[in-house]
């Protein structure tokens, strides 16, 4: 959802450090651009203005004019200033010696409670903690059968009351019975309305007294722009609350709320919801965030979606083939898949730093390859998978057919294959062998 701001601070950012000589003015002149990039993206007035006030402050500094690179010592204060802005916290659920934890979840309506309900206890599970979910949601039709699915679906515990229980009663009866099962978390999901009103506050009031929640995490749709400052200011005056989560930040939006929500409210944002799935959730980090937004990458990001993907076991299994140097087809398979589950090929590219946009753009079409290679080799026997030598003429017709491709792509997925394997093969001899495949141009090279 940052693309837009993305761009135009690295327009901004990049035009600054092409300049011959870094002035008070030219330093002005880009805090002029990147102010209105901030009201563009949905930052209030007053947060874009001290952004922008605190940046040129410091960019205007003897030393900053007269260092070597001043261009990009300004990036670096814009970034800085950026972490600041976001506000860098390690997310720590509040633990409490006698379980449950009690994670109290607020918002309005469609801001994304329940299914980041569900996507918590997965991440929770991930820690090896237990998890009992319950739904005070008595208003919206089947709200409780909707949280029952998703528990069931990360694979978590739930609780439900008989009908006609009130909020209090379903949350003190979660409650005891989360204690009775000796479970580590209990996250409560509650109403919420289409706008902020008396009874809604006082509910919540009720329910965070009733459970002595450790934690009220105030869920906010990311897409709603200025309007989410509001309502991140009315829960916590009126409720009082912890943490911030920020749904929804696929979307197209322009990026304002977590640009603005924590400096509006004090409140630190601990996580980033993405899709509908429940492991599209990601741990805030205002560092990481920063340096997507201003094209620098997010290469630890990477590597932790990368891990994620791919299963210790996983890892060790390949391990073991690329050392006896037998990399097959099936391997290739396993190793598409877990791309694939790392998310869309271009997000991933926006994460390595320096990989340009029209490079990224250029991409087009190509987003399918992976899908119609995995569906190529779908169509294979495992014994032509794991022995690849056997794919002759009237082989690759069959699997084209089956696949519902053309022989060129299976031609394609099979020359793709054999690049990968030269590159297994050259990572097996160590810096040798990569040094001998740079010096060819690549697996796609020729020596000279």
């Amino acid at each position: 959802m940052f693309d837009t701001l993305a761009d135009r601070f690295q327009g901004i950012l990049r035009n600054l450090s092409g300049q011959a000589r870094i002035t008070p003015e030219n330093i002005r002149e880009s805090m002029r651009e990147v102010r209105r990039a901030l009201l563009e993206a949905d930052v209030p007035v007053h947060v874009a203005k001290e952004f922008v006030a605190k940046v040129e402050e410091r960019a205007v500094g003897e030393d900053v004019l007269k260092n070597l690179k001043p261009g990009q010592q300004v990036v670096g204060i814009v970034r800085e200033e950026l972490e600041a802005l976001l506000g860098n916290t390690t997310v720590n659920l509040a633990g409490s010696q006698f379980l449950p934890t009690v994670i109290l979840l607020a918002g309005l309506q469609g801001s994304g409670k329940t299914t980041f309900a569900g996507k918590l206890a997965l991440w929770l599970k991930g820690k090896a903690k237990r998890t009992l979910l319950v739904s005070a949601d008595i208003y919206r039709p089947a709200a409780i059968d909707q949280l029952e699915r998703v528990a069931s679906q990360a694979q978590a515990g739930f609780w439900r009351a008989p009908d006609g229980t009130a909020p209090l009663d379903i949350a003190t009866g979660a409650l005891e019975d989360a204690r009775k099962r000796g479970f580590d978390f209990l996250i409560l999901d509650t109403a919420g309305r289409l706008q902020i009103d008396e009874a809604l506050m006082e509910e919540l009031g009720g329910l965070k007294r009733a459970v002595r929640a450790h934690q009220v995490l105030l869920v906010v749709d990311g897409m709603i722009g200025q309007e989410s400052v509001r309502v991140g200011q009315a829960f916590s005056d009126q409720v009082g609350v912890d943490g911030l989560v920020l749904t929804k930040m696929d979307g197209d939006a322009r990026g304002g709320a977590a640009l603005s929500l924590r400096q509006v409210t004090g409140k630190p944002i601990l996580f980033l919801g993405t899709g509908e799935k429940l492991d599209g959730l990601e741990v805030f980090n205002a560092g990481r965030l920063a340096g997507r937004i201003l094209g620098m990458g997010d290469v630890i990001g990477l590597v932790e979606k990368a891990q994620a993907a791919v299963t210790e076991e996983e890892a060790m299994r390949l391990g073991e083939r690329m050392k006896k140097g037998d990399f097959t087809i099936e391997d290739f398979l396993e190793q598409l898949r877990g791309v694939r589950k790392m998310g869309p090929i271009e997000d991933l590219l926006k994460m390595l730093p320096g990989v340009p946009k029209d490079a990224i753009e250029k991409l087009g079409p190509q987003k399918d390859v992976f899908k119609k290679h995995e569906a190529i080799m779908l169509s294979m026997t495992l014994k032509e998978r794991r022995n690849p030598k056997l794919l002759d003429g009237s082989r690759r017709k069959r699997i084209a057919a089956g696949s519902g491709t053309q022989v060129q792509d299976v031609n394609r997925l099979i020359k793709d294959f054999e690049q990968a394997r030269v590159m297994m093969k050259a990572l097996k001899q160590g810096p040798r062998g990569l040094a001998g495949l740079a010096g060819r141009g690549g697996p796609k090279g020729r020596r000279r």
